[in-house]
């Protein structure tokens, strides 16, 4: 019965989207995987959301590097190596030769990856003249925020196979932010020609990658379509199609992974985990993943600006209510930035106990003895920090009632949510941050520092020169015992200032059917399909 549902399901969603394979092939060789949003783009260089991340950069692109989390350190991927030079200031990266990139109906490669396509891909984020700098926003939050734009001077080709970075200064987290979901590699050949017929905007519409799948189509709100590269440089896929159903309402996903619309589904019900994990048909995977919920407040808008009133509503939820009516036990109360999986992370007493008299006292103190009125935004998707944030609204809205401060609940569709975001709309935000890599820095830099504040990607609008500097010298600082010192300083600094409330650290979690396997969450984000397969003697 299973399969038959598979394959029908399978062909009126294929078919919807044009000519397809066989039923039979659908079967074997399909995967379908339901999603929770639309991208907001086809190249995560412009964006620092999950639900992008998760539909390209592990699918169609490649890396300089990867990191193996299992063995905890930088692995080959497009660079066959690298060294050192200059005291951390230069590295070279030497390429690997014959790679190709995809063959598609809007573009034929008529040269393998090399430097070229490296400067490219580099350059026109780090250079304000390069033709593709402005090109479809042209913002790049995640290499502004992280400092990579400031850091690297230039990068230098040496020859074919060879470039250089050259950068302004020793910094630790280099390689960690190398190795990122958002760090992928462009073909240069294809954006030459996109200039010449003048729609360099395509470049990020019509992707063109090395990865394991090709692009073939998105509709908006309904599908989007990848097939297996079949001149991958590495193992090739097993799965010749792979396809993304978008899916936001929860429920639905659920009900399609029941009836075999779904072969994957992210972020499956908490509190029906149980149910899932004893269907014959169904398992649960889950990772401990390296992320963070947190409630951050518009610093730039009063009331907001004065660090007694953010203070104030820090002691007025009460997070261990919250964690266990929204994560069922599934997460841990965050004390900080850092969860426990960071090497930088040290044990510390709950910040901000639950104190409801100890927030009107401090509301009185800042001149709100009757309270004020705010909005508080919640994300319309589940994240792995998050699996249901208007839910936590909710129960802050009451807590906070419970101080005279009335809160009004506010959502919009992903993608306007988070432009309206990056505009700085909000009073307050629920949301979260998933690590790009094993690197403490990445907890901070990309959602606190000034630089963040800058490309919109800090959601809290707070820009402090001390925590900045603090940031620098915890970069610059090579023994990982005073750099974990600084970094718990750091976490003082913030929980004095509270320009956000962190709230918990979740496992992250995704049901398959039993006929799947291989399908990788890595731990610093994304999910990867490339040892994804069918087992094909499942029972049905």
């Amino acid at each position: 019965m299973f399969k038959q549902l598979m394959v029908a399901s399978g062909t009126l969603l294929l078919a919807a989207c044009g000519p397809v394979q066989t039923d039979s092939e659908v079967y074997q060789d399909g995967l379908v995987y339901c999603s929770e949003g639309n991208p907001e783009i086809f190249n995560p260089q412009l964006v620092t959301s999950g639900t992008t991340v998760d539909a390209t950069s592990a699918q169609l692109y490649d890396r300089l590097l990867d990191y193996d989390a299992k063995q905890q350190q930088f692995v080959p991927a497009l660079a066959r190596g690298w060294q050192s030079f200059d005291d951390g200031r230069r590295y070279r990266f030497n390429l690997r030769k014959d790679v190709n990139f995809h063959h598609t109906d809007w573009f034929t490669p008529t040269r393998t990856f090399n430097a070229d396509d490296v400067l490219f891909s580099f350059q026109r984020w780090l250079n304000e003249q390069h033709p593709y700098y402005p090109v479809n926003g042209g913002r790049y939050p995640f290499f502004r925020s992280s400092g990579l734009i400031r850091l690297i001077e230039h990068v230098e080709k040496i020859d074919d196979y060879t470039v250089d970075f050259h950068l302004a200064q020793s910094d630790s987290s280099f390689l960690a932010n190398v190795a990122t979901d958002f760090a992928v590699i462009l073909s240069e050949e294809y954006g030459q020609q996109l200039i010449a017929a003048g729609n360099p905007e395509q470049i990020d519409r019509l992707p063109v990658g090395t990865g394991p799948f090709a692009f073939e189509l998105f509709r908006k709100d309904f599908v989007i379509r990848y097939s297996a590269h079949k001149d991958y440089w590495r193992e090739q896929p097993e799965i010749k199609t792979l396809v993304y159903v978008i899916t936001p309402n929860a429920n639905k996903r659920m009900l399609k992974l029941l009836t075999g619309e779904c072969d994957v589904i992210p972020y499956p019900l908490v509190n029906e985990l149980s149910q899932l994990d004893q269907d014959a048909q169904i398992e649960v995977g889950s990772s401990v993943s390296p992320n963070v919920s947190f409630w951050a407040f518009n610093t730039k808008q009063p009331p907001f600006d004065n660090v007694i009133v953010r203070r104030a509503l820090a002691h007025a939820i009460n997070r261990p209510a919250i964690i266990q009516t929204i994560y069922s036990g599934n997460a841990r109360l965050a004390t900080g930035m850092l969860p426990e999986t960071s090497w930088a992370y040290s044990p510390v007493q709950q910040t901000y106990p639950y104190d409801p008299a100890k927030a009107r006292e401090l509301l009185a103190e800042a001149g709100f003895p009757n309270g004020f009125s705010m909005d508080i935004w919640a994300m319309p998707v589940q994240r792995a920090y998050n699996p249901n944030a208007q839910r936590m609204a909710e129960l802050i809205q009451s807590d906070l009632a419970q101080v005279g401060v009335q809160a009004n609940i506010v959502s919009y569709e992903w993608n306007t949510f988070r432009q309206r975001l990056v505009e700085g709309e909000h009073d307050s935000v629920l949301i979260g941050w998933v690590a790009d890599n094993a690197d403490p820095d990445n907890f901070f830099r990309p959602t606190l520092s000034c630089a963040a504040a800058r490309s919109g990607n800090n959601r809290a609008q707070w820009c402090n020169p001390e925590f900045d500097r603090l940031l620098i010298e915890a970069i610059a600082e090579s023994d990982l015992d005073q750099r974990k010192h600084l970094y718990q300083a750091i976490e003082d600094f913030v929980m004095q200032q509270a320009p956000l409330v962190p709230i918990a650290n979740s496992l992250r979690f995704q049901a398959h059917r039993d006929d799947v396997e291989g399908v990788e969450l890595p731990p610093y984000g994304g999910i990867n399909f490339r040892y994804a397969r069918r087992i094909k003697d499942a029972p049905l």
